[in-house]
């Protein structure tokens, strides 16, 4: 009986409790596997996934539609955004380019090329002013760069063309822009004004 007793009391768990918790934590494995594979047979027998997928479809079928009719409807567009660009003039007509070249300088693709020459009255004005929009990244550095607000990115963005030359904009193009779209740039810089 003494060493029955010490097979219970020895400092190490005896050989058979060692073997029945490992026979429990294999049944609670196995029991967890059983689990998991009843689930994924219930799922796919079912097929609850399919179904709450089909829930979600018909629940946004049901509601407004978000889509608008493309061509012939537009959809509304931030003050800041970047579309084609223009050179825009004074209410008297005059050119509001000064040739301070700060947007050709800025422009991170060298999209810009300004020449100028002075005139009678000793100021400076544009003979040339070519952006390639081929290049131009749209990063609205020159518009923010200009101290007079000649060159701004208008709210135009249906200007594909044909082929490449037609991308290659001058002055006459720019001042064409700026004159046809001087309203809502005028709109779109006065209400970003207090945020430049």
């Amino acid at each position: 009986m003494q060493g029955h007793i010490r097979t219970y009391m020895g400092a190490g768990k005896p050989k058979r409790f060692k073997e029945d918790e490992e026979k429990e934590q294999l049944a609670k494995e196995i029991a967890k596997d059983w689990n998991a594979v009843f689930e994924r047979s219930i799922n796919t027998l079912f097929l609850t996934e399919m179904v709450r997928g089909l829930m979600l479809t018909l629940k946004y079928f049901f509601e407004r539609n978000v889509t608008i009719n493309y061509p012939f409807e537009k959809g509304p567009l931030s003050p800041r955004f970047r579309g084609e660009h223009a050179l825009r003039r004074y209410p008297t007509g005059e050119e509001r380019c000064i040739a301070c070249k700060l947007c050709e300088a800025i422009c991170p693709a060298q999209a810009i090329t300004i020449e100028a020459e002075e005139r009678e009255d000793g100021s400076r004005r544009t003979t040339r002013y070519d952006i390639d929009m081929t290049k131009c990244i749209y990063c609205g550095f020159c518009q923010e760069a200009c101290p007079v607000d000649a060159i701004v990115e208008g709210p135009n963005f249906e200007f594909a063309t044909e082929t490449h030359e037609e991308l290659l904009y001058d002055k006459e193009k720019l001042l064409e822009n700026g004159d046809r779209w001087e309203t809502e740039i005028a709109a779109n810089l006065e209400s970003e004004s207090l945020y430049r």
